[in-house]
């Protein structure tokens, strides 16, 4: 996942705004508009939102946003966070 991020991130081509530079965006909602733009398959948002912070504070958001997201789906589905996390990503059973 974090390989993916990382060539995405690198694709942009620019480097990366400080995060006070660009309206005072912080590193959470730099991922969750990355994320989003991702899932919506919105490239140009991604770039965007990659843009905001370094590729290391993208990614720890990233991964906040990820492990959030997990335990609310476990909690709803009334299942473990592995097993939520195994389903999203295809992954039998362990």
């Amino acid at each position: 996942m974090f390989g993916r991020l990382r060539k995405r991130i690198e694709e942009v081509g620019q480097p990366p705004v400080a995060p006070s530079a660009e309206r005072g965006r912080n590193l959470f909602e730099a991922a969750a508009t990355y994320v989003a733009a991702c899932a919506e398959e919105d490239h140009e948002a991604g770039a965007e939102a990659a843009r905001w912070v370094s590729p290391e504070a993208l990614c720890f958001g990233v991964n906040e946003l990820a492990c959030r997201a997990v335990i609310a789906l476990a909690r709803e589905r009334d299942q473990t966070p592995q097993h939520v996390a195994r389903t999203l990503l295809g992954l039998p059973a362990a």
